[in-house]
């Protein structure tokens, strides 16, 4: 059963299906760490070391919002908006103009207690305290 033939038929079966052969996924990954490479040198040019720090901490909590940032960065960057290396006040700045600017999410945090499974007033007499 354990055909070598057939297994290389199915291997190529499932590259095809998953988007490709090999050797484009590779590239595709080498140009995305290349660009991001480019990326990051170009972030440590134009932020200082407190900035950078807060980026980083924005990264963690809120992906989307750094990926954001960075893009604006290197765009004033280019379009020569950005004279010397950004300290963490101006960077605050910036990230202050992008709030007011961008809608707010209105997401909220609901906590249902169902009083007969978590109400703690009935667990003193169990104990028997």
């Amino acid at each position: 059963m354990d055909d070598p033939e057939l297994e290389a038929i199915r291997q190529q079966r499932m590259q095809q299906m998953q988007g490709g052969n090999p050797d484009q996924q590779k590239a595709m990954q080498e140009q995305r760490q290349a660009q991001e490479e480019m990326k990051n040198a170009m972030l440590v040019q134009l932020l200082d070391q407190d900035a950078r720090a807060r980026l980083n901490t924005l990264k963690l909590s809120k992906p989307e919002k750094a990926q954001m940032v960075e893009g604006m960065i290197i765009r004033m960057a280019q379009t020569r908006q950005i004279g010397d290396k950004l300290d963490d006040a101006s960077l605050v700045k910036l990230l202050e103009s992008l709030n007011q600017q961008m809608p707010r999410s209105n997401s909220t945090v609901k906590f249902d207690r169902r009083r007969a499974a978590l109400d703690s007033d009935d667990d003193d007499d169990d104990y028997g305290i």
